[in-house]
């Protein structure tokens, strides 16, 4: 994998909320650090897992990584642009090549546009082809997704979840973008429709030759889908590698302490399995811990860990951890 090129490089990313108070005259008391000094590469042609609990940051670091929130500071590069630096028009142009599937098929399609109308936008956006090339493009587009021609005059609520969820794929696809960030496609689909959508997207990167950072819970789904797996803690990265790497041997504890609460099929097995206890709840992103932010937690931690945050650092070959112990 590493022979690949690299699409996106992701350096020292930050993406900083401000609180502020006051009403005649705001004045910042504090930040929500939603994303802190992330730092990974994205290679041509493969999946990206990132993964961790609900609020760690994930859904921030791929809206911030398209731009969709302005960074604090930090560098994302994309095919060897530097996209913290672009605005306007530019921007708008680099955007056809990097698009977002979301989470919600419910909140993420206008309910007043028809289906049509929905996956055409991007292309009137870019000023993609004429109006009778676009409406050809957006019948291509939902064959492509496998949705037949006779949902292109209907609503979004009068399709199902997993139908939204394949309009929202198709309009991703609109521009052939190189790029995709997947914000948690499945999280909002019941079981049965889950495999049907990941099937499709593992499909649809194989014949467009397709590059994306899949955001997920599923621990199971994201070794099915992705070449690489980040392990996130807290608006940081904690650990990145292989996927049979991080599974077969996962570095740092909560990483361990994440794959020992998946369940698994055989109760022997889940038995013998070692446990791995976690202290406390995780802290909030307004209050971050000095040191490393998973000491409070962690069943292995020492004062260093309480006072000196662990450095990024490569551990085996591909494989990153920040961990004193690791």
């Amino acid at each position: 994998m590493s022979a690949m090129p690299v699409l996106v490089s992701v350096r020292d990313l930050k993406k900083h909320f401000p609180i502020t108070r006051g009403i005649l005259i705001q004045r910042q008391v504090g930040a929500v650090k939603a994303v802190d000094g992330v730092s990974f590469d994205i290679l041509k042609g493969e999946t990206l897992g990132l993964v961790g609990e609900s609020g760690c940051g994930k859904t921030t670091t791929g809206r911030t990584i398209l731009q969709l929130y302005r960074p604090t500071s930090g560098s994302v590069l994309f095919n060897g642009t530097e996209l913290t630096r672009q605005k306007g028009t530019p921007l708008r142009q680099l955007r056809a090549h990097m698009q977002i599937i979301f989470q919600d098929p419910y909140a993420s399609l206008n309910p007043r546009w028809t289906i049509a109308r929905i996956v055409g936008e991007p292309l009137r956006v870019h000023h993609i082809g004429t109006p009778a090339e676009q409406r050809r493009r957006v019948e291509e587009l939902l064959d492509l997704v496998n949705l037949e021609g006779i949902f292109l005059n209907r609503y979004p609520h009068e399709l199902s979840g997993g139908q939204r969820q394949r309009v929202g794929i198709a309009r991703a696809l609109a521009t052939n973008p190189q790029f995709v960030v997947c914000d948690e496609p499945i999280t909002a689909l019941d079981v049965s429709i889950q495999a049907q959508v990941v099937n499709l997207l593992e499909e649809l990167q194989h014949r467009l030759q397709l590059t994306y950072l899949f955001i997920a819970h599923d621990l199971s789904m994201v070794r099915h889908l992705c070449d690489r797996v980040a392990v996130m803690y807290l608006g940081s990265l904690v650990e990145l590698a292989p996927r049979q790497d991080l599974y077969e041997n996962p570095l740092h504890p909560y990483t361990q302490a994440l794959l020992a609460a998946v369940p698994l099929p055989d109760p022997v097995k889940t038995r013998a399995r070692a446990r791995v206890r976690l202290r406390g709840e995780v802290r909030s992103p307004i209050d971050v811990p000095s040191g490393c932010r998973f000491h409070p937690r962690c069943p292995i931690a020492d004062p260093e860990c309480r006072v000196k945050d662990p450095e990024w650092r490569q551990i085996q070959p591909d494989h990153w951890a920040a961990c004193h112990k690791a």
